[in-house]
């Protein structure tokens, strides 16, 4: 499931907090890391079950509708299209992932204010709208709708944020890559009758990637440190931040660490992940040391890279 960014990104978090907490335990801190990879596809489980749960509401309002003492024309002959969504019935009966839910326990169920709220805010949309009163009647339809959803209601949901950071920390940068990876599993959800199980690692190497990439930068942190600290004349102190020099550290540990990764690509990584992680001037100081460093490091044996596309061309400017 997890991409190498993603894994990039969670081996940062982990060794930057190691280092700021003074706490270089190498197993404690290679628990830490699988633990928050396996807690991305807790996320995904998560929020897949969001559809079930607002089919409950819009069900249990159809309900409470019907009892009432003069209920309106509409009350007596509900549109039940979506409580009769066909991707959600798939999600709603399928043993397997209600099971799994159960046992890494993934529950909404004390979060029925925000799931009232999220209901009124899909209802009241003119996409939800345009499905109800649609003729159109299919599975494709369906799945088009919970795709909206999806789309539509979580980007920079503030509510949905503070949720999944009361429940989980580990879960507040990983809302974006669970949401996109839902949205692209939804029509083989829907092709299959079934939820399918999400690995953790696409790939075993991937796994290694992670585990080699973390135990390298912290049994060579104050190594890389050292090299990068003769280098820095040039730069303002105030800009040697430490996540900087964490971004530093790992993307000299990759170069080192992994012979078929291209140089470029590492350096390309750990810029784009500076400009979200360090401050605004990150992207030119990571990018900066990162090329002199490697290039010394090439130059003296401690990178050895083969292959077409493996060597030169460092730089992302």
């Amino acid at each position: 499931m997890l991409n190498r960014r993603l894994i990039r990104i969670k081996v940062f978090k982990v060794l930057f907090s190691k280092i700021a907490g003074d706490n270089r335990n190498e197993q404690a801190a290679v628990n830490d890391l699988l633990t928050s990879c396996d807690q991305t596809v807790n996320l995904y489980y998560f929020l897949l079950r969001i559809p079930v749960e607002l089919k409950k509401i819009a069900l249990n309002r159809i309900e409470n509708g019907l009892k009432k003492f003069h209920p309106t024309q509409e009350e007596l002959n509900p549109n039940r299209k979506f409580v009769d969504n066909r991707l959600i019935s798939i999600l709603e009966n399928d043993e397997t992932f209600n099971t799994l839910l159960q046992k890494r326990g993934l529950s909404w169920s004390d979060e029925d204010t925000f799931l009232r709220k999220l209901y009124n805010s899909v209802s009241s949309d003119q996409y939800f709208i345009d499905y109800m009163n649609s003729s159109e009647n299919s599975l494709e339809d369906d799945v088009k709708l919970i795709r909206t959803i999806f789309e539509a209601e979580f980007e920079d949901n503030e509510d949905l944020e503070y949720i999944l950071e009361e429940k989980n920390l580990m879960w507040m940068d990983d809302m974006v890559f669970a949401v996109n990876n839902i949205l692209k599993n939804l029509d083989e959800i829907a092709s299959s009758g079934k939820v399918a199980q999400q690995k953790t690692f696409v790939k075993d190497d991937d796994r290694d990637f992670a585990v080699t990439l973390l135990k390298h930068a912290l049994s060579k942190y104050d190594d890389y440190m050292s090299a990068v600290s003769g280098r820095i004349s040039n730069w303002e102190p105030e800009r040697l931040v430490a996540t900087d020099m964490a971004l530093i550290v790992l993307g000299l540990s990759e170069a080192v660490a992994f012979e078929t990764i291209p140089v470029k690509v590492t350096i390309n990584e750990y810029v784009d992940i500076s400009k979200f992680y360090s401050t605004a001037n990150s992207k030119s100081f990571v990018n900066g040391l990162l090329d002199k460093v490697i290039a010394e490091f090439s130059r003296n044996g401690s990178i050895v890279k083969s292959g077409r596309g493996l060597v030169g061309g460092y730089s992302k400017e």
